[in-house]
């Protein structure tokens, strides 16, 4: 799996990139947890995230944000993050100009950063949002959201409760023209660490289901 270093508005970026022989094979972008919770690229759940969509064919990047890992720079509470994943994007959509398709997959505080990213880019055609801090950041910027996605989360989550996540679901599936996919993981605890099995199961269906409805 092939090391970049990325050029980025604070410095380099440290990623991981797996990429396909197919001119139109789509590509996906894996952001990871907080960086300050001690969240990089190589966390089980932003891995598991990366092999689900590099096993489906797509070219996949997860990399470190600013100040995480050999990655330059300092934490920058989510604006210098989102600049940084622009900057990812921007380097897949430039490497692979004719893919077919363009997704966003982040966790926990990626999974913040991933909407905000999704927002300023029309052209994605979907998103993975594994427990998304619902309680903690403001997503009222998603109105509309402009994707059909997945939101995944777990009941017995103590750092942002169900509930919460439940009521910017709601809001979002008032929204014409997209679809929101909820599921609830019956004991799943935030970080997955005794779940991470049904984050494979329940983002795998979720991703064969879409990719059936609109082959890449």
């Amino acid at each position: 799996m092939p090391e970049l270093i990325l050029p980025g508005s604070a410095g380099r970026l440290e990623a991981r990139y797996s990429p396909r022989k197919d001119e139109t094979a789509p590509i996906a972008l894996i952001l990871h947890p907080h960086p300050r919770a001690g969240g990089h690229m190589n966390h089980p759940v932003a891995v598991q995230l990366f092999h689900l969509f590099m096993t489906r064919g797509f070219n996949v990047l997860r990399f470190n944000s600013r100040g995480v890992g050999r990655s330059q720079g300092e934490f920058d509470s989510g604006v210098g993050e989102l600049a940084d994943a622009a900057t990812a994007l921007d380097w897949l959509q430039s490497t692979h100009p004719a893919a077919s398709q363009c997704w966003v997959a982040g966790f926990d505080f990626g999974a913040w950063v991933g909407m905000q990213l999704l927002m300023r880019r029309p052209e994605t055609d979907g998103f993975i949002s594994v427990s998304p801090p619902t309680n903690m950041y403001d997503f009222s910027f998603l109105a509309p959201c402009p994707a059909s996605g997945l939101i995944l989360h777990g009941s017995a989550d103590t750092v942002v409760p169900y509930q919460e996540v439940e009521k910017v679901v709601s809001k979002l599936r008032t929204q014409k023209g997209i679809v929101i996919d909820y599921e609830l993981v019956e004991g799943g605890g935030h970080f997955w660490s005794d779940n991470l099995v049904e984050v494979e199961q329940r983002v795998g269906a979720y991703l064969d289901k879409r990719i059936a409805a609109e082959p890449i």
